[in-house]
């Protein structure tokens, strides 16, 4: 019978470790624009699966458009630039954050208000498709603790 046991125990442990690494998204909030008519941005964290993968878009119903953008420090002078995608590497996280990649989100809806969750779709080049709720806080509003 102990000799079950040890058998049962090993395959448990196998099994966990079989598991492959799966693409996810998750933390994901909007920041509103300061002044209305502006782009606010979104922000997310995207954890990469067992192969590696490239974002090809974001989108979403709370906004007309959004862009991949990428914020550049040359000399010292921030400047930001769309850019076509975004690859992800296998099993490792990739931030989407304020200073650094982002999602430009142009003519927000006016349901969209702090408080409120909307919609993000990511697309990848693999096919896989991602949506996460992101949590919308106000232009002068701290980032939410996710």
């Amino acid at each position: 019978m102990r000799g079950f046991s040890g058998i049962v125990a090993a395959a448990l442990l196998l099994a966990g470790c079989g598991q492959p690494a799966a693409l996810s998204a998750g933390k994901a909030w909007v920041r509103l624009p300061a002044v209305a008519g502006r782009p606010g941005a979104a922000y997310f964290t995207i954890q990469g699966g067992a192969q590696a993968d490239t974002l090809l878009a974001v989108s979403t119903p709370a906004a007309l458009r959004a862009e991949l953008h990428e914020t550049m420090d040359q000399g010292g002078v921030k400047s930001m630039r769309p850019t076509r995608d975004v690859p992800v590497p296998a099993k490792d996280a990739l931030d989407f954050t304020p200073g650094g990649r982002h999602v430009m989100l142009f003519d927000l809806g006016p349901n969209v208000k702090p408080g409120t969750r909307v919609p993000l779709a990511l697309a990848f080049a693999s096919g896989k498709k991602l949506e996460v709720q992101a949590q919308v806080v106000g232009a002068g509003d701290p980032p939410p603790t996710l």
